[in-house]
């Protein structure tokens, strides 16, 4: 992967918005279980960065994938997962079948407002008997006259709160669980929607997330994203730039947990020296800063394939199952370092314990990430190179 000055510039611009208007207010929204979502996605947008890789067309900025992630990864300069799990699902969960397949007019009325930050998208698949296992959703949408009619409920909504509009799976026919669904977009105001109160999750703490009903909820027809019956196959294409989101997002919170734990390792005095030179801890963090480095060479190489029109399920899958398992593994390695400090919970050890734990949850399960490996590798029972 090679950046440009064009990366750098916006790396710059990230991350300088990060350090001014997120990281000052990190502890307060922990604590109050949100954040101002239209607030900081107004001035997000107003800087460009919730359209790096929209069409320009509807205020984009209408580059490719590199700059993305580049955006991705220094948003994981925020010292909470929150606020970037919030910012990836309008950039990288919510939008991007929007933006590739929907009408011009469904676009302008949906996808550029969220470009601009003067909407929150909110992405309704996972359901409470359906979560990694996205065939077997329930809520449907059937046509009456030149509208849909929806029925269902969505759990697990992040965003869900204060969204504006839901980018929404639902079976639109009863034919087989591949070809039977849809993308529509479903206006937050419609008359039938009901959220409930924000669910008490372990980590991701300012990140609003809970369950959605759906009581016969109409919305027009041209709301279809793309074809009718394609939605299955449109949500595991928004997947890929969600997996890959999800590993490039990761990359600078778990450094930042490992040098704040070499600070704190060489001032800290145990049995008369620092506890940072014993080889056990000083080895163990280079192990972990080594394992860092290899997930980042392998998210950037599934982003410039990625960007180069090739087929990527394998590797972003491999990144998403990777991230999830190295988060968990430096929270826990780190958390040990700090002591008893590291049971605190504004300890950023523990921070990334809570939050890093998602990573193996959402977005695809590890066991299905291993199931979509296997399948590419050709190493599920039965089958033969």
């Amino acid at each position: 992967m090679k950046f440009t000055q064009e990366h750098e510039e916006l790396r710059r611009t990230v991350r300088q918005f990060v350090d001014k208007e997120i990281n000052p207010h990190v502890k307060e929204w922990e604590a109050a279980g949100r954040f101002p979502i239209h607030e900081v996605f107004k001035k997000m947008g107003d800087l460009g960065l919730l359209g790096v890789t929209k069409p320009v067309e509807y205020g984009g900025m209408g580059l490719d994938y590199s700059y993305g992630m580049v955006m991705s990864e220094e948003m994981g300069t925020v010292h909470c997962g929150g606020v970037p799990l919030a910012v990836g699902v309008q950039t990288d969960m919510a939008t991007p079948a929007l933006a590739r397949f929907g009408s011009d007019q469904l676009r302008r009325d949906y996808l550029a407002p969220a470009i601009a930050g003067d909407m929150v998208a909110s992405i309704a698949v996972s359901e409470p008997q359906a979560g990694s296992d996205v065939a077997a959703v329930k809520t449907t949408a059937k046509k009456d006259g030149d509208d849909y009619v929806i029925n269902g409920t969505k759990m697990w909504i992040t965003n869900s709160p204060s969204a504006d509009f839901f980018c929404l799976l639902a079976n639109t026919s009863d034919d087989k669980p591949h070809i039977n669904k849809s993308l529509i977009v479903v206006p937050k105001d419609a008359a039938g929607i009901t959220v409930d109160k924000p669910l008490d999750k372990l980590g991701m703490r300012s990140s609003e997330t809970a369950q959605v009903f759906f009581d016969n909820v109409r919305v027009p027809q041209r709301n279809l994203i793309g074809q009718e019956g394609m939605g299955f196959m449109m949500q595991m294409m928004q997947f890929q730039e969600e997996r890959l989101f999800a590993a490039s997002n990761s990359l600078k919170g778990m450094e930042h947990v490992i040098n704040e734990t070499i600070e704190y390792a060489r001032e800290r005095k145990v049995f008369g020296m620092s506890l940072l030179d014993n080889q056990t801890v000083h080895f163990r963090l280079a192990e972990l800063q080594t394992e860092v480095e290899a997930l980042r060479a392998l998210t950037y190489r599934a982003c410039d394939l990625y960007i180069n029109g090739q087929d990527v399920l394998q590797l972003a899958s491999m990144a998403k199952l990777k991230v999830g398992r190295l988060a968990r593994e430096v929270a826990d390695a780190c958390l040990q370092f700090w002591g008893g400090n590291g049971f605190m919970w504004d300890n950023p050890a523990s921070q990334l314990y809570r939050d890093g734990r998602l990573g193996s949850i959402g977005g695809g399960a590890d066991e299905i990430m291993l199931g979509i490996i296997c399948k590419t590798m050709n190493t599920l029972p039965g089958k033969k190179r």
